[in-house]
């Protein structure tokens, strides 16, 4: 039996066969309107925008929120999470919807997804809005090499056999597990919670996790680490927004990325964790009408 879709007033939901990936999407404002893109991460889905969506729908947007591969409810194949093949999902998808540009918003892997799109195919990307994730091509110094310790649990999702099982135990993670996680209510509530990890306790989205920090871990963090996007340069407007007190990346690395962009700013959002979306919706979406209007 498949998971019911929570509820969000005025979205509608559709399967989309994009590139060979059958891609859930969630929409929602009029057909007509300017089209944003609002792209989730990891351990998240389409949901993630619901207290953001209607105010952008209200104001006119045709807001489009799919659901990246092995998440929420497009196909969990066994392979393709290298970061690039997920930006190339994300061009399919627009390809099948007839969307020869529209902005972006992305938090976590959807924010890096958003840099990489912006970097390969900035004619499809008007204006590019980030959320607690750092750029691509940001120098990881000693500073950065120190920090690295926080990526303890990418190691654990990563590790063969053992990475599969915690996957699926987050599916029943309970209240003082979250609490220890930095997952209580200040960032979900219990069906919140239930909704974003209740995914992994099927199979298939389990071994999806595992693949996103595998790939990453052996295959892309060391090309990331020797400097592959660090010549490239971003021609989209940009706007990142970063809440300082995330569990994992360190805002201080954000020094000299604008030289990388040629329009980027970035807000530091004080007391705010790496789930931003979750627990500062409202000025999510202000900045997001004020940056695309």
């Amino acid at each position: 039996m498949e998971r019911p879709f929570p509820h969000v007033d005025g979205v509608s939901h559709r399967f989309v066969d994009a590139g060979g990936l059958r891609t859930h999407v969630a929409e929602a404002g009029p057909p007509t309107g300017e089209p944003i893109l609002c792209v989730h991460g990891w351990p998240q889905h389409w949901y993630l925008w619901r207290e953001v969506i209607g105010p952008l729908a209200n104001a006119g947007y045709r807001v489009i929120c799919p659901d990246l591969r092995g998440l929420g409810w497009t196909d969990a194949p066994p392979g393709g999470y290298e970061k690039e093949q997920l930006a190339r999902d994300l061009l399919a998808l627009m390809d099948e919807l007839e969307l020869d540009r529209a902005r972006y918003m992305g938090h976590d892997w959807g924010g890096w997804v958003g840099y990489l799109l912006g970097l390969r195919a900035p004619q499809r990307i008007e204006r590019l809005l980030t959320l607690n994730i750092l750029p691509p091509f940001v120098s990881i110094d000693l500073r950065g090499a120190l920090s690295a310790r926080r990526l303890w649990y990418q190691v654990a999702l990563a590790a063969p056999v053992a990475g599969e099982r915690i996957a699926r135990r987050l599916a029943h993670l309970d209240d003082e597990g979250a609490r220890r996680l930095g997952l209580g209510e200040k960032v979900w509530s219990r069906a919140e919670r239930e909704s974003f990890l209740g995914q992994f306790a099927e199979p298939d989205r389990a071994r999806a996790t595992v693949q996103y920090y595998r790939t990453f871990q052996l295959r892309e963090l060391a090309p990331l680490v020797a400097g592959r996007y660090r010549r490239d340069r971003l021609g989209t407007p940009t706007l990142l927004l970063f809440g300082t007190e995330d569990q994992v990346q360190d805002p201080r690395q954000l020094e000299g990325a604008e030289r990388r962009v040629e329009m980027f700013r970035y807000e530091l959002v004080e007391e705010v964790s790496h789930f931003i979306v979750d627990e500062r919706p409202e000025l999510v979406a202000e900045r997001a009408l004020e940056f695309f209007g």
